[in-house]
């Protein structure tokens, strides 16, 4: 399974008002592993950024002027897409900004030539929901360093963001066996006599069930009280 986590830094916030990509940053994921095969551009957007966007980026409209144009570099990350699966973090917003690109070059969408669309950003509201959920913040709960993040930056994000991605999923793979370095012959089973076990029984503490209950009111305010337990209270 190939997928390409996907960022870009552009010149403000609005693609259907004129503003332009000024940088892509593409990591390449095969089977959750991180391949090392990244994709980066600087893009002149031939338009200066707005202020607000140059104190998030800091790229400035001097360093652009001398980069290639989108449509110089347009078949090459399309190549580079081609069949994946991409994901981003708040994908309506990266992949506006594609599209038109692509769209003043006269090409189709780029969800012709890709596989689906994973926005990572939506998973993390299900995940935690009521919580910030922007990429530090992600970052912080999850245990990615993010220290080098002092601006915005394509690369930078889309590698913080794999990590970030990776931690949120890893739960996927918690029940795969790793067969190859295995010792145990393929169709063979291991019995394990589990009565011969005495499994201790941890008790939470009054702080951890404190933590959790705090937890449990933070999700059903989330929900608007329409949490699986409410609904058994009442029933």
């Amino acid at each position: 399974m190939r997928q390409i986590v996907l960022d870009t830094e552009t010149t403000g916030l609005s693609a259907e008002n004129g503003d332009r990509i000024i940088e892509i940053g593409c990591v390449e994921l095969l089977n959750r592993k991180l391949t090392g095969n990244n994709l980066h551009f600087y893009v002149n957007p031939e338009r200066n950024s707005h202020e607000d966007a140059l104190k998030v980026h800091g790229i400035s409209n001097e360093f652009l002027r001398d980069k290639p144009k989108f449509g110089q570099i347009a078949d090459e990350l399309l190549e580079y897409l081609r069949d994946a699966e991409l994901i981003i973090h708040n994908a309506p917003f990266d992949m506006s900004f594609l599209n038109k690109e692509l769209d003043r070059l006269g090409r189709p969408p780029l969800k012709t030539i890709i596989g689906e669309v994973t926005d990572s950003l939506v998973m993390a509201k299900e995940m935690f929901p009521g919580k910030r959920n922007g990429l530090d913040a992600l970052c912080d709960r999850l245990g990615v360093d993010n220290s080098g993040r002092t601006l915005h930056g394509a690369l930078l994000d889309a590698e913080l963001l794999a990590d970030v991605y990776i931690n949120m999923t890893r739960g996927q793979d918690a029940l795969l066996m790793d067969l190859e370095s295995s010792d145990t012959a393929i169709g063979e089973v291991e019995l394990i006599d589990l009565s011969r076990i005495d499994l201790p029984i941890l008790w939470a503490t009054e702080q951890e069930a404190q933590v959790h209950q705090a937890l449990l009111l933070d999700l059903d305010k989330a929900c608007k009280g329409k949490t699986v337990w409410r609904q058994l209270q009442a029933a």
